[in-house]
């Protein structure tokens, strides 16, 4: 109290002082009309600008979550577009469309190359979230790759920048199909072939997954045709296909979960040892 008593009487003259100015401008900010609108306005800029400032700040320590909520909505709306197109193509019955059949896990991508010749990407969901090795894995623009190896969070995954690992594609206006594969150069051209000589085959030519595989349903779209040329082959044409997947700027991806694959496996495995 004392600390107190002498801080006033020091500083008294400047107290005094300011409390003058606070009435003064009370006084003519309330009786006179141009003041006090000029005030209110400029209080409310003020105002306006902290409360941006505190919304940003908050903005930022949700975007993480916001993030999250969007990949998990993008991945269902990814399902009903898929469910559908299935269904279009009549690949798929209405009993292997069911939800507890195919689902899409979102995960994001925590570790992923594209300048090496054996490209992977992480994702931070595992065994627990029901991934297993052989499951594709799709984002928004197409295909992405498949999973590996698996831990109890974790997963690692083969992406198409990776010549060790070919899709089974095909050209969409003409169903005709062969192995799509990744020469190990430009991250964003990769090669189909094995389509003959008398198919036409046009430039801007989607080309997509054509689901003679357990791995991915059929019509994701894996690119489009940029140039048409010769293989080694003399039967063969030699398809540069630009990838849909920006593969130096993926963030989010869905993992394909297929109850019925483990059938077919198991029936193709069977067959083959016959």
């Amino acid at each position: 109290m004392k600390n107190l008593l002498n801080f006033l009487i020091k500083y008294h003259h400047i107290i005094l002082f300011i409390l003058l100015e606070v009435v003064s401008i009370t006084f003519i900010v309330r009786y006179n009309n141009f003041q006090r609108v000029k005030f209110l306005n400029s209080s409310n800029a003020m105002a306006g600008k902290v409360y941006t400032e505190i919304n940003s700040v908050k903005d930022f320590f949700v975007l993480k979550q916001q993030n999250e909520k969007l990949a998990i909505e993008n991945t269902n709306l990814r399902k009903e577009l898929l469910t559908i197109k299935q269904s279009n193509l009549n690949v798929l019955t209405q009993h292997q469309l069911d939800s507890s059949r195919v689902k899409l896990v979102p995960a994001k991508v925590i570790n992923n190359s594209v300048n090496k010749q054996y490209n992977y990407i992480t994702l931070n969901k595992g065994y627990r979230d029901g991934i297993r090795q052989d499951m594709g894995v799709i984002c928004s623009e197409g295909v992405v790759g498949v999973i590996v190896n698996v831990s109890q969070n974790y997963s690692t995954a083969l992406s198409v920048l990776n010549g060790r690992w070919s899709i089974n594609a095909k050209l969409l206006n003409s169903n005709y199909f062969g192995p799509l594969r990744w020469e190990g150069k430009n991250p964003y051209i990769t090669i189909l072939n094995e389509i003959p000589y008398h198919v036409k085959v046009q430039e801007e030519d989607e080309v997509v997954t054509s689901g003679y595989s357990d791995i991915f349903p059929e019509g994701i779209l894996i690119g489009r045709v940029v140039k048409i040329g010769s293989s080694k082959s003399e039967n063969f044409q030699e398809i540069w296909v630009q990838l849909s997947t920006d593969f130096s700027n993926l963030y989010y991806v869905d993992i394909i979960q297929n109850s019925m694959n483990v059938e077919r496996r198991q029936l193709e495995k069977l067959t083959e040892n016959e």
